[in-house]
């Protein structure tokens, strides 16, 4: 394989990044050896990022990413890698987003902090955000979805408490995200699915009987 899909195990942000497969990373990375912008724009949609949050542990306010707790257990969209509406996606968007950043001289902290920030209305920004909803309409269209239309805003992610109410709006932070309601939907479903894939690999015969005694 030619390229592979790295990810920094710690951060506020989930930002997957495509490398040379030959690449020598340190630990503090976690690479996946998948090839395709399909695989990328499933690990990078927001189906993914729910499940990464709730499945992953923390460290203060950020994500801490665990391969076997948020990558393992992740119930990919059926035969994702040969979707060619996600490859399409999840091309435009990644080769968008480096050219932004290639432009601005920015790396992918710098450029999703602008992502979040609801005071950000440049046109690059604005339309980083257009093609995010779109690789994520994408794969929620891959796991056969058809009922569910997310729509994104700015919500903070937690309150300072302060009695003054502008110095308490400053020091929220905001992400471009979907509402709660529509979050735990998706985790739901998710959950489900997990659940109907290990029931197949077990009458398949892939999990011993000391794991399925555990579960």
């Amino acid at each position: 394989q030619s390229s592979a899909i790295a990810l920094s195990r710690h951060g506020q942000i989930l930002g997957f990044a495509r490398v040379s497969a030959a690449v020598v990373g340190a630990e503090s990375i976690v690479f996946f050896p998948l090839p395709t912008h399909a695989a990328f724009a499933a690990l990078q949609s927001r189906v993914h990022e729910v499940w990464a949050r709730m499945m992953g542990s923390s460290i203060k306010d950020d994500l801490r990413y665990t391969p076997s707790d948020c990558f393992e257990t992740f119930p990919f969209p059926p035969d994702f890698e040969n979707d060619p509406i996600l490859e399409v996606a999840g091309q435009k968007y990644y080769d968008f987003r480096t050219a932004l950043m290639a432009r601005n001289s920015e790396g992918l902290t710098e450029t999703y902090t602008r992502f979040h920030d609801p005071a950000e209305l440049s046109s690059d920004i604005v339309e980083l955000r257009r093609l995010h909803d779109e690789m994520d309409r994408a794969v929620i269209a891959a796991y056969g979805w058809a009922n569910l239309h997310p729509m994104c805003d700015f919500f903070p992610e937690f309150d300072e408490e302060d009695d003054d109410e502008e110095t308490s709006r400053k020091k929220k932070r905001f992400r471009y995200r979907w509402p709660d309601e529509i979050r735990d939907d998706v985790l739901a479903r998710l959950l489900v699915l997990n659940q109907q894939r290990y029931e197949e690999e077990v009458v398949a015969g892939l999990h011993d009987k000391a794991d399925r005694k555990s579960t």
